[in-house]
């Protein structure tokens, strides 16, 4: 039977800690620039028909 490869799992484990912190640090520079609490890849886009005002009858 073959033996576990420990360092294997330990180097998987070591990567998904530091991209989770990654992604942890990215949202916490978003909230930063946008204190509002709107996300910033969002505030660009609109819905389709949203850059005209309402017709007037």
């Amino acid at each position: 039977m073959a033996t576990p490869n420990y360092g294997y799992e330990k180097r998987q484990k070591e990567l998904a800690k530091k991209k989770k912190k990654e992604e942890k640090l990215k949202a916490k520079a978003e909230r930063k620039t946008n204190p509002d609490g709107s996300p910033a890849d969002h505030t660009d886009e609109q819905e389709p028909g949203q850059d005209q005002p309402p017709a007037q009858p």
